[in-house]
């Protein structure tokens, strides 16, 4: 069985890479008797300039997208496409704009401690954010998240008190934008091959199995 590694560039407050993660999840099932999958999340900020308490979300995105009504037309496209792939998308419940630096530092973390965990922090974090209307940006919510997902409360708390890694996460962003990133979600499969945009589930399983097929094709013409 082949292995294909897949690195999806994200903001955990971009509701197009929620739908996307799920579209994968899809994906991944369809193809999993044929091909084994290593996902890693990887950073990126939408929102840079927001203030670490944050901002008025509503107001935010009513200033982003062209009033209150763009807005709504927006919400109920999304929540429209998250209710076919289980997503309950709750935007009125989102009060604050985070800044996502703290969550970022949050999924860098669990990776360390291996990518079933990062899976569940990321998890966590969309949740929370699309579909309780926590703010991630809150370290007491950073927090739950990572003791729920299996991370130890008080490590991570100390962590969060401190800067440790934010420079790691300040480059890797810089690095996704300065090969090209401009938006998200961003799939890099096998470091190599770009998928971008949440795609339908089989546009991601005919790229896997491309890949596959590749990979298999190639090792026999080393032989």
């Amino acid at each position: 069985m082949e292995r294909v590694t897949i690195d999806i560039v994200s903001d955990v407050v971009c509701p197009w890479c929620y739908l996307g993660k799920a579209q994968l999840e899809l994906a991944v099932a369809e193809v999993q008797d044929e091909i084994g999958v290593d996902i890693n999340w990887r950073p990126y900020r939408l929102n840079p300039d927001h203030p670490p308490e944050g901002v008025d979300d509503h107001a935010h995105l009513a200033q982003k997208l062209g009033g209150k009504e763009a807005v709504e037309r927006a919400h109920e496209t999304l929540k429209a496409r998250g209710a076919e792939v289980g997503i309950a998308f709750d935007f009125d419940a989102i009060k604050i704009g985070p800044n996502t630096l703290d969550a970022h530092r949050l999924l860098h973390w669990a990776l360390v401690e291996g990518r079933e965990i990062q899976d569940k922090i990321a998890t966590g974090l969309f949740k929370a954010n699309f579909e309780q209307g926590r703010n991630v940006g809150d370290h007491a919510v950073l927090l739950d998240i990572a003791e729920q997902s299996g991370l130890d409360r008080k490590v991570i708390e100390n962590l969060l008190k401190s800067d440790a890694d934010t420079d790691s996460v300040l480059s890797e962003i810089d690095a996704a934008q300065k090969m090209g990133v401009s938006g998200v979600p961003f799939f890099i499969l096998d470091g190599q091959y770009a998928v971008s945009g949440a795609q339908p589930a089989e546009v991601f399983a005919n790229a896997l199995r491309d890949i596959a097929r590749m990979k298999t094709d190639a090792r026999k013409g080393m032989n």
